[in-house]
């Protein structure tokens, strides 16, 4: 089998699997096809149930993405994932601060995490950018106070830290940005991760590129 068909093999056993649990329906649009993506990512059909995305975040995400919009994530591991072709199509970036020696230093001084000074960092340079959180919490909670205090509003966030420790935590704290007026994609839960981050992301990226080409959003991204 090609890659082609083996894509669209499992995006069929994706429909099929919602289809037996009678959740079909969740395939359509734009949030549709950020939750196929994030199953055929991680295997897991239980997002089906625990993925939220708020009013409007998918597509606001998507016209961020045609804009231009720089793309701020939390670690190197997401930014592996990115479509960084399509996104450069689109007249867009990803930045990741986590590594800078400036933020190590001003953690270590601080007595926190690099992830938290990192989204300090970022909401300085780009403070209207998206924002992909797929690993450190600490980065999501960071990027929650930043927020309620004025300091940045992001285009969307997607925050889905995985782990045991502040992971749900912060995912529910998240799910009041949009009553700052930020759309948020996030997960009830531990689960998460990296992959989650990256899949939501890549949806939105083609989908960003299909209506760039004057294409008709697809269900199925």
């Amino acid at each position: 089998m090609n890659p082609e068909h083996i894509e669209a093999e499992s995006f069929r056993i994706v429909q099929e699997g919602l289809r037996k649990k009678g959740q079909e329906g969740l395939l359509q649009g734009p949030k549709g096809a950020i939750l196929a993506r994030v199953i055929h990512a991680t295997a897991d059909f239980s997002f089906a149930d625990t993925l939220l995305i708020s009013e409007g975040a998918a597509e606001k995400g998507v016209l961020a993405l045609q804009q231009g919009s720089p793309v701020i994530v939390d670690v190197e591991m997401v930014r592996a994932g990115i479509n960084k072709k399509g996104l450069q199509d689109l007249g867009g970036e990803v930045r990741c601060f986590m590594a800078d020696e400036d933020v190590a230093k001003k953690a270590k001084a601080l007595g926190t995490t690099r992830a938290a000074i990192a989204m300090q960092k970022a909401a300085e340079l780009f403070p209207n950018a998206l924002y992909a959180v797929g690993n450190a919490p600490t980065a999501l909670l960071e990027l929650f106070r930043l927020t309620l205090e004025g300091k940045t509003r992001p285009s969307l966030v997607i925050g889905v830290p995985v782990g045991f420790v502040m992971a749900a935590e912060s995912k529910e704290q998240a799910l009041a940005l949009p009553t700052l007026g930020v759309p948020v994609i996030t997960v009830r839960g531990p689960k998460g991760g990296s992959s989650v981050a990256v899949a939501a992301l890549n949806a939105m990226i083609r989908l960003a590129l299909e209506k760039g080409r004057g294409d008709a959003p697809k269900g199925q991204a």
